[in-house]
């Protein structure tokens, strides 16, 4: 079977690479003639751990082709995935221009009968604009007799470990009101639902709602939590027993309720918006997600409060060790993420920021420049010299157990801002440490090492 996708960026890529590996001859299309270039070399233009030995070795195998030759796209598969962005606009609804003009670039060029594949994130409604804009262009080029279907099909992708999502989903959903369409993406998922039955059909305006209802939803669960812990820290309860002791019940379970700095990326953020936009634009009034919205940007303020609370409002000439800048583990992504809340207050104080992230270094540079008041470190223990703090943004792997005596050593003044509870603050405390968390209890600063000595 032959496919086609419009689109490689990380749902078109990852998916269309996914396909490759599973047996299909896929043929991927983009206008961007250098990102073209380098995949055919096996360079790819995004970090996703996977990712790249999966293209290179399908690009060897010719299941996995690229082409800057939208016509021969079209040509190439009687299935059509639509996998462009879906930016958000000015006012936060998604921008659907790069979905329609796909869809029209369909119509000018098909010659069969096309099934067209909607995977990119849209709102409710957008496969009928699509209908739409292809039966418009059918009409211009005098070819109405050529059939067409388009079905909702949206992705369920986690970034860090998007590869493993396709290759094992734990859901497909396939949008579609013709028998015939279903038929034919059950047999395109077949290798995919094996174990057990994965395959969710429904109607295609559900399907759209149910993409955006599952961020919603986890988006939700997170800005709960950090709510929770902002009420920790006023009543000095610990929100990690909180947590553990609400996670124990089924009905909440354990899953996206660690609080933290707020969530980031290029999901959630830009699928609330966008769902708030669509209900407003239809007369309704999302309470809830607009709640869930404010708190998450507040709580990316949470640590930058805690320091000007630490140093007494004034943090003008001090310098601040940061690690983490992507939005969460395993991704070069900093779309929206904590770590730029965080380092643009402090610069705005007077502060400087010395950063390390394992994987987000480059997307740094390229984001912020040069800058006088920011040092990208080769190490997470190069980032200590000279500062008066540690700040945590991202729970990499690598930052969960650390030397703290080498961090104490380093430090001006032995105190760590916690971003995303990683370190109990007892533990730290017998290094000499402070710990300052999300909403958990906050001990007394350590003796000096000294003094607890000679107490001793």
């Amino acid at each position: 079977m032959r496919l086609t996708f419009f689109g490689i960026g990380y749902v078109g890529l990852v998916q269309a690479a996914v396909f490759a590996e599973a047996g299909y001859q896929v043929m991927c299309v983009d206008i961007d003639p250098q990102k073209i270039e380098n995949l055919k070399a096996g360079k790819i233009p995004i970090y996703e751990p996977g990712l790249e030995s999966l293209v290179r070795e399908n690009v060897a195998s010719d299941n996995l082709l690229f082409t800057t030759d939208a016509q021969e796209g079209v040509r190439f598969s009687p299935l059509q995935f639509i996998a462009v962005g879906t930016p958000p606009d000015e006012d936060g609804s998604a921008d659907l221009r790069h979905v329609l003009t796909v869809a029209r670039t369909i119509a000018r060029y098909m010659e069969q009968p096309k099934t067209i594949v909607i995977k990119s994130t849209v709102p409710v409604g957008t496969a009928d604009k699509v209908r739409a804009a292809v039966d418009e262009g059918l009409k211009e080029r005098d070819r109405i007799d050529l059939a067409f279907d388009v079905a909702s099909n949206p992705e369920f992708l986690k970034e860090g470990s998007a590869v493993a999502d396709c290759m094992k989903p734990d859901r497909i959903i396939i949008g579609t009101d013709n028998p015939g369409t279903e038929q034919q993406l059950r047999e395109l998922y077949a290798p995919f639902n094996r174990n057990h039955e994965k395959i969710i059909a429904m109607d295609i305006r559900s399907s759209e709602l149910t993409k955006y209802a599952a961020n919603c939803m986890l988006a939700t669960k997170i800005s709960f939590m950090n709510e929770m812990a902002n009420l920790a820290d006023r009543f000095g309860a610990d929100i990690e027993r909180v947590r553990v002791g609400i996670g124990a019940d089924p009905r909440i379970g354990y899953h996206f309720i660690y609080p933290g700095v707020g969530y980031g990326g290029s999901c959630f953020p830009k699928d609330v918006r966008a769902t708030i936009r669509t209900a407003e634009a239809d007369g309704f009034d999302p309470v809830l997600l607009k709640a869930v919205e404010a708190r998450n940007e507040l709580q990316k303020g949470f640590l930058v409060n805690k320091v000007l609370s630490h140093f007494g409002g004034d943090v003008r000439g001090r310098r601040f060790a940061l690690w983490g800048l992507a939005f969460k583990p395993k991704t070069d992504d900093m779309r929206d993420a904590p770590s730029r809340v965080v380092m643009e207050a402090l610069w705005q104080a007077g502060a400087t920021v010395q950063a390390y992230d394992p994987a987000a270094m480059t997307e740094c540079r390229r984001i912020y420049g040069d800058r006088s008041d920011l040092a990208l470190c080769d190490t997470k223990e190069a980032t200590l010299t000279g500062a008066d703090a540690l700040i945590v943004v991202t729970e990499w792997k690598q930052f969960h157990a650390p030397d703290f005596q080498a961090i104490k050593l380093a430090l001006r003044e032995p105190v760590i801002f916690d971003g995303r509870n990683l370190y109990d603050p007892m533990i730290a405390q017998r290094h000499g440490l402070e710990v300052r968390s999300v909403g958990r209890k906050r001990l007394a600063p350590p003796a000096p090492l000294t003094q607890r000595s000679a107490a001793e």
